[in-house]
């Protein structure tokens, strides 16, 4: 048996729960990576996974072991990237996360056209709204919106995220166009609900370097940008929304600006990734990609 591919196996069974199931991540029959397993486990003279009918769990031996399995194979990965480096060409998986508006309307045309690019590349981009680990949950990159907190990763700011106030002219017609964001509490205004928390009825905005405040109401509210968006050009109300998914459609005059006198908050953005020893070539040339498209501006 290949030790490293053992290990990879006694790998994802821990982390998985069964041996059926890292045989199906992994491209192999149960019976094989039960072998697998078995090998080690003949090899340390210990075993490394109680068996049962109903399910199988890490002994104290299997716990320490696969701490240590992992970071042998980390640094399998660092050594093969060291020859990929070498030949200068980016090349193997990238499991990225970004947040779902953000992703799907900024993030995904950068990754296509990096992807153009570096041919020998994939990408696995998940999208949620949650706050997620970046190494329990194996991601190379993630992107954060908002402040951020102490952290051992490595951090690049991005171009920050601004929301927008607008609506259909039909809409404004038919309500009339607010003057002030306190007049914003007697319109429809159409509300985030995200997965992670309540719906957010406060709006600030601000002017002259004063800040302002509308207590809106909800009567729609919905977990997914794009719908919010739809409802807004349906007429419904007032839409907060990320200035990049609602561009064209104030460009071609499906929506107006509401309070264009007033300026909206900016939240910034960045994408963090492994200390410098993980920072293989694929993951160098996605962060460039990335900071060149989406990068803060010269100067």
């Amino acid at each position: 048996m290949d030790r490293l591919a053992s290990m990879a196996t006694f790998v994802k069974t821990a982390e998985l729960g069964s041996f059926a199931a890292a045989a199906g991540a992994l491209g192999m029959s149960p019976q094989m990576a039960a072998k697998h397993i078995t090998w080690l486990e003949t090899r340390l003279g210990a075993r490394l996974i109680h068996r049962t009918t109903r399910r199988q769990s890490l002994t104290e031996i299997g716990k320490t072991y696969y701490e240590r399995c992992r970071t042998v194979l980390a640094d399998a990965d660092w050594a093969d990237a060291i020859a990929d480096e070498a030949k200068g060409a980016p090349r193997g998986r990238l499991r990225i996360n970004a947040p779902v508006s953000f992703g799907t309307h900024t993030l995904t045309p950068v990754i296509g056209r990096y992807l153009r690019q570096h041919p020998q590349v994939e990408v696995d981009l998940v999208l949620n709204d949650r706050f997620v680990d970046l190494v329990d949950e194996e991601f190379e990159a993630v992107f954060r919106i908002g402040a951020l907190a102490d952290s051992s990763f490595m951090a690049r700011q991005l171009a920050p995220f601004r929301l927008v106030a607008c609506a259909s002219p039909a809409y404004l017609q038919e309500r009339g166009v607010p003057a002030t964001p306190q007049d914003l509490e007697t319109h429809e205004c159409l509300g985030y609900a995200s997965a992670t928390g309540p719906t957010t009825g406060d709006w600030r905005f601000i002017r002259g370097g004063e800040h302002y405040r509308a207590d809106v109401r909800h009567r729609l509210r919905m977990n997914d940008a794009k719908a919010l968006l739809v409802a807004a050009l349906n007429s419904f109300g007032v839409v907060f929304i990320a200035e990049d998914l609602a561009r064209e459609d104030l460009r071609c005059g499906r929506l107006v600006k509401v309070l264009p006198d007033y300026e909206t908050p900016s939240r910034p953005i960045h994408l963090l990734y492994h200390p410098d020893r993980r920072q293989t070539p694929k993951l160098k040339s996605f962060i460039a990609a990335v900071t060149g498209e989406l990068g803060l501006p010269a100067g």
